[in-house]
């Protein structure tokens, strides 16, 4: 069978788009809507790829040129829908680490006019340390103040080749959020004054939340898709039909620029995107994040069969039904059906989104999506949300590990291994904890609780102030690490 760089031709068009991130979900997203761009809306531009951490997908994405194919699935008009793209829009993917000229050339670029990343919500943060003179930095920020630095060097300032910045990593205030550690940035690294001028006149840092659930490689039926397109293709993309990209602009739209309208594409421009970003970040994600885990514990792979599962699939709507929406403002009928139409592209039978692909960072996606649900509820109920401190205790219990491979932390669920990514930080506090020996029953369990809910680090505040949230979550972990993960949802009823 021929290769997909074989079988289709890659596009040379102006690089008007620098993208850190190359993972499945940005080239299902962005990559997509890029390559929608030329082909309905005159945009004749390419992308970019930058590798934010040191190992990634940069090989294997170079060497198909690029190129793959994203595989939209899903269900219209009761019918079973599935759509075939090859993306032609991306350049290929350069990774600073090994090539940090090439990266930052690509400040001298003129044709460049956006930046859009997703390095997981631990990629906008401040790491102490980073300096301009680093190849690369540590940190995204850090990365992208060097970058727009070099820019505003080459061109000498000219504000006609300021940059538009759209991050979509799923954090409040995206934009904003990464703006300021890059001002931060240029004034510890003491840059002239007018490099802070051109960085505010010149750039834009917009807010944005992305929506669309994107399992990627469809490792089961990859070599079936194969023999459907006709060539081999080892960076096929899976995601649902559903799209939307809300954008808040603090200056002005951008949509001259970047045409979604004019391609028939569900984007949003607007000034104040604050109902858009709760009721998705809450309900669609915090649900993920809620279940994901404990339905991992229970011996369940998918997001598909935690809905039909009798067990997980009531602990979920129970959750989110019960917990996560009364903890919101807003309409609630509006709340419900988003809801119940969220459920539906979970249970959407043609993507196999799998729990350990959520699993990715579980520590910072709890303090973004659920624990504001869980503080809230608290709050207007002045009750404790059981479900969602369960949830906190299917976190610490799949965290259980004590040896690494490589930068994972090795878990064990039957007697097969998984492989548990976050902060190394955070991994390396469970391993500390799991590692250490307790002579009572109970005694791990209350160990784990005690070091890790008080965190104000992780979570913001200490959860222990919580009422009853220390005790509750203490006792759903002593049943999971006795009973297992099942019978502490069953414990809810």
């Amino acid at each position: 069978m021929k290769s997909i760089v074989e079988s289709v031709k890659t596009v040379d068009r102006p690089i008007k788009v620098l993208q850190f991130g190359e993972g499945n979900f940005l080239r299902a997203f962005v990559d997509w809507i890029v390559d929608n761009l030329n082909e309905k809306a005159g945009f004749n531009g390419n992308v970019m790829m930058v590798q934010p951490l040191e190992r990634g997908m940069g090989e294997m994405i170079n060497a198909q040129k690029g190129l793959y194919t994203t595989c939209l699935t899903g269900v219209q008009d009761g019918k079973p829908v599935k759509e075939f793209r090859a993306i032609t829009s991306v350049a290929g993917c350069i990774n600073p680490y090994s090539d940090y000229d090439a990266f930052i050339a690509q400040a001298e670029n003129p044709d460049l006019r956006f930046v859009i990343s997703n390095t997981t919500e631990a990629g906008i943060a401040y790491s102490e340390g980073d300096r301009l003179e680093d190849r690369p930095q540590t940190s995204y920020p850090g990365k992208l103040c060097a970058f727009l630095y070099r820019r505003y060097q080459a061109f000498k300032g000219d504000m006609s080749k300021g940059i538009i910045m759209i991050p979509c990593e799923l954090i409040d205030k995206n934009g904003d959020n990464l703006k300021r550690i890059v001002e931060r940035y240029a004034s510890e690294w003491k840059l002239e004054e007018g490099f802070t001028k051109w960085l505010e006149e010149a750039c834009d840092f917009c807010n944005s939340l992305v929506d669309r659930i994107v399992p990627g490689y469809p490792r089961a039926e990859a070599d079936a898709i194969c023999e459907q397109l006709g060539y081999k293709d080892n960076l096929i993309d899976m995601a649902e039909l559903f799209l939307l990209w809300v954008i808040e602009c603090h200056k002005k739209s951008h949509e001259d620029e970047l045409p979604t309208g004019k391609a028939g594409l569900n984007v949003v421009w607007t000034d104040d995107m604050t109902f858009y970003r709760t009721r998705k970040v809450r309900i669609l994600n915090g649900t993920h994040t809620m279940m994901a885990l404990a339905s991992y514990l229970c011996g369940i792979n998918t997001v598909e069969d935690s809905v039909k599962s009798p067990v997980v699939g009531k602990f979920m709507r129970e959750g989110l039904f019960n917990e996560i929406i009364p903890s919101m403002d807003g309409d609630l009928d509006e709340l419900r059906n988003y809801a119940n139409d969220v459920l539906d592209r979970f249970a959407n039978p043609y993507i196999e989104h799998l729990l350990l692909s959520i699993s990715l960072n579980s520590v910072s996606k709890f303090k973004t999506r659920d624990l504001p649900s869980l503080l809230g509820y608290v709050e207007k109920k002045g009750l404790l949300p059981k479900h969602l401190a369960l949830s906190i205790a299917a976190l610490l219990a799949f965290y259980r590990g004590t040896e690494f491979e490589g930068d994972a932390l090795v878990g064990e669920r039957a007697g097969e291994k998984y492989l548990i990514k976050d902060t190394k930080e955070y991994l390396e506090t469970f391993a500390e904890l799991y590692k250490a020996d307790y002579k009572c029953n109970g005694c791990r369990a209350k160990a784990v609780v005690e070091s890790i809910l008080p965190r104000t680090d992780w979570w913001g505040l200490d959860l222990t102030t919580v009422p009853g949230l220390k005790d509750a979550v203490q006792g759903y972990l002593q049943t999971i690490l006795d009973e297992g993960m099942e019978a502490a949802i069953r414990s809810l009823d």
